[in-house]
């Protein structure tokens, strides 16, 4: 499949199906599209309607029923759990809502962590690369605390520097902003899309956050398991640019 080159995320047909005692439950129809390099997406829905399955086959976490899902290059649908596992240290970073950082660790320690796994890093780089990545999202100076002792705005930003260890070319956001104050929803939320417009991240975020849309360049409408819209969106930084995605197919 090279129908897309440029794409950074491609889905081809790709669905997802459970088994259950009645009949299996389809939580993703066979959805085709491709994301390319330097999309902010939001990806919205009312509870149930896929969202967390589309963002968990984009993780490697999960895999699809049927089709194909291609994250930086690499088909995901083909490797095993061990090689899935290998790539999500350096392919993904993962935000998540609940932050998910370890009590014991302080937050360098967090942050080097990805890297002490994957060893992209030489040892003796990590943790001036961890510092760098918290300067990078404001926390610097919270650099040897643990978790406890910040606050919850703290907490996120340790863990987005904590997704962008390995230099990863996908952010994967998961309700990042549902355990945070408008404030501190309203700072991460630049951050996501300073690093798309300076660093050429790109980022698919789930989210209930009207807000959001106002960052993002594109929304994702999801309802029971099926694509209904994919709009761009202006964004505030955003530059006029074509708008590339493959035709939606609905099973």
């Amino acid at each position: 499949m090279n129908d897309h080159p440029t794409a950074t995320i491609r889905l081809q047909q790709a669905s997802k199906t459970y088994p259950s005692l009645g009949e299996p439950f389809t939580a993703l129809h066979p959805l085709t599209l491709a994301i390319t390099k330097g999309e902010f997406v939001a990806v919205v829905g009312a509870s149930g309607s896929g969202k967390s399955t589309l963002l968990n086959l984009l993780a490697g976490i999960d895999r699809p029923s049927a089709g194909e899902v291609w994250v930086g290059g690499q088909a995901l649908h083909r490797l095993n759990e061990a090689q899935l596992s290998a790539w999500r240290g350096r392919g993904v970073g993962i935000v998540f809502q609940f932050f998910q950082l370890l009590p014991g660790l302080t937050a360098a320690e967090n942050v080097m962590l990805p890297m002490d796994f994957c060893r992209q890093w030489p040892a003796a780089e990590r943790r001036d690369r961890a510092l760098a990545l918290l300067a990078r999202l404001g926390v610097a100076d919270q650099a040897d605390k643990f978790p406890a002792a910040l606050s919850g705005g703290q907490q996120q930003r340790v863990a987005v520097a904590r997704a962008l260890a390995n230099s990863p070319a996908v952010l994967l956001a998961d309700e990042p902003t549902g355990n945070l104050d408008s404030h501190n929803a309203s700072a991460l939320l630049d951050i996501f899309a300073a690093l798309v417009r300076d660093e050429g991240l790109t980022v698919v975020m789930v989210t209930h956050e009207r807000a959001a849309l106002r960052q993002a360049t594109r929304r994702i409408t999801l309802l029971d398991g099926r694509v209904i819209a994919d709009e761009p969106q202006a964004g505030p930084h955003a530059e006029p640019r074509p708008h590339h995605h493959e035709a939606l197919a609905h099973a």
